[in-house]
């Protein structure tokens, strides 16, 4: 395998930023462009990917059903390019995306994600640049971020190899099944301490929607870094017990 070039020779890898975006949610249908302070959750989610100062190219992968026609004029009011693709093969429209917009990294995003930190999104990006020959670095393969702030790097090489690979789940989950087979790529878990693992600040339910509105009412429009944010949640334990019940779907589960 041929990797990244070690710090201080070669060009830096061109990095490309995919966000999946669907109207489609079993547990909470339009999530996507629910508004937060005058943004939409996929306006965040860009928001934060951008000023993360890593990515070379930005594209919101959606899929060609009529309902995400939303989701595509979303782009086209944020000025962002939008690929579309098959509704239950998100692995396909990412190697898609990528085909339209080159780049030797990916990094993924999912656009029920919007208190990501522009600051963690930095720091995997340089991780991953500075260990030679990764396929893939996540910070979620030994969790301590909180669910809704992990942050994922694969070779652009290894995604479209995933592309022919991969299969049933793993189409859905995109890099799943690089992490579950360490023996076939390089992969690398970013840890970062204190465990903050017990906090839920993802978007999937309507519990998860309560915490998240709570949390820009009182911080607005704007991303907040980690330290800061879990340092006010841990004077709020109403808030952090509104979706603590909530169970994660598994890997499995689409």
């Amino acid at each position: 395998m041929t990797g990244v070039p070690p710090p201080g020779t070669g060009t830096p890898p061109r990095i490309v930023g995919i966000v999946q975006a669907r109207m489609g949610s079993s547990r909470l249908p339009g999530k996507v462009l629910r508004p937060l302070a005058g943004r939409s959750v996929l306006g965040r989610v860009v928001r934060a990917a951008q000023d993360s100062g890593v990515l070379a190219d930005l594209v919101v992968a959606t899929s060609t059903d009529t309902v995400d026609d939303a989701v595509a004029d979303e782009c086209a009011r944020l000025d962002v390019p939008c690929h579309r693709g098959p509704v239950d093969d998100v692995l396909d429209r990412f190697v898609g995306a990528l085909a339209a917009h080159p780049g030797d990294a990916v990094m993924r995003f999912t656009a029920d994600c919007p208190l990501l930190d522009p600051e963690i999104i930095n720091l995997v990006a340089s991780v991953y640049r500075a260990v030679p020959g990764l396929d893939y670095a996540s910070t979620s393969i030994a969790r301590t971020l909180p669910r809704g702030l992990d942050v994922e790097i694969i070779r652009a090489e290894t995604l479209r190899t995933l592309g022919r690979l991969a299969t049933d789940h793993h189409r859905v989950h995109v890099t799943s099944y690089a992490y579950t087979h360490p023996e076939l790529f390089r992969v690398l878990g970013v840890t970062l301490t204190p465990d903050r693992s017990a906090l839920r600040l993802t978007l999937d339910t309507e519990q998860d929607w309560a915490l998240v509105s709570a949390i820009i009412d009182h911080f607005g429009d704007v991303s907040v870094p980690l330290a800061k944010l879990t340092d006010w949640l841990d004077g709020q334990p109403r808030l952090r017990a509104l979706n603590a019940d909530v169970r994660q779907k598994q890997l499995e589960e689409s």
